[in-house]
C-alpha cells in the first residue's frame, strides 16, 4: 500500500502544476496550509517551479502573499474561535504546547521561525491569535518568514530546472521516506528539549 506512495503524488502534482488553473490552485493551498489544510505547500511549490521555470518568482509570490493570507485567518481562528476549533487539534497538542512555550521565550521571532520548523505552519498562526500576539509583527514576521522559504524554494527550482524533473521522479521514494524520517527525528528532538 506504501509502495509507490510518493511516486503517485508526485506525478499527480506535476498533472496538476501544468493545468491551466495551476497558480489558482497554489494560491488556495497555500490559504488554507496556513490555517487548517494538513498539506504543507512545498509539495505543490517544488514541481511547479520546476515544471514553469520562467516564472518561479512569481509563484514564490503568489505562494507567499496567499500563505500571509491565511495565517491572518488562522490568526482569527486563534484569537476568536480556539475553544471551538482546539477538538480539532488534539492531535497537535503536543506541537502547540510547544508553541506557546516558543512564544513566551521568543515574541514575534516564533512566527518568522515557523517558516522552517517541522512544526505546521497552521499551528503557530492559530497559538499566536489564542495568545493575542499583536497582529502587526505577526504579519510583519509571517511575510518573512514564509517569503524566505518559498523563494528559497522557487531558487531551488530555477537552479534544477525542468531537467531535474526525471530525475526527481525516479528517486522520489527516496527522497519523500527520507524526508519523513528527517521530520520525525526533528519532533522527537523538539520534544525531548
Amino acid at each position: 500500500m506504501l509502495e509507490g506512495m510518493f511516486g503517485s503524488l508526485y506525478d499527480r502534482v506535476m498533472r496538476w502544476s501544468r493545468h491551466p488553473h495551476a497558480e489558482r490552485y497554489l494560491a488556495g493551498v497555500s490559504f488554507a496550509e496556513s490555517s487548517f489544510f494538513p498539506v504543507p505547500v512545498a509539495v505543490m511549490l517544488l514541481p511547479m517551479c520546476l515544471a514553469n521555470v520562467s516564472k518561479v518568482w512569481r509563484l514564490a509570490l503568489l505562494t507567499t502573499v496567499a500563505s500571509v493570507l491565511g495565517g491572518v485567518l488562522g490568526y482569527f481562528i486563534g484569537q476568536f474561535a480556539f475553544e471551538w476549533v482546539e477538538p480539532l487539534f488534539s492531535g497537535h497538542a503536543e506541537q502547540i504546547a510547544k508553541a506557546r512555550q516558543w512564544f513566551g521565550q521568543y515574541g514575534a521571532w516564533v512566527v518568522l521561525m515557523a517558516g522552517f520548523s517541522p512544526i505546521p505552519y497552521k499551528i503557530f498562526t492559530i497559538t499566536a491569535g489564542a495568545l493575542s500576539m499583536a497582529l502587526l509583527p505577526f504579519v510583519l514576521a509571517s511575510i518573512v518568514g514564509r517569503a524566505s522559504q518559498f523563494f528559497l524554494i522557487a531558487a531551488l527550482g530555477r537552479w534544477l530546472g525542468p531537467a531535474m524533473e526525471p530525475k526527481i521522479r525516479q528517486y522520489v521514494e527516496w527522497l519523500g521516506w527520507g524526508l519523513v524520517a528527517i521530520v520525525v527525528a526533528a519532533l522527537l528532538w523538539i520534544n525531548l528539549h
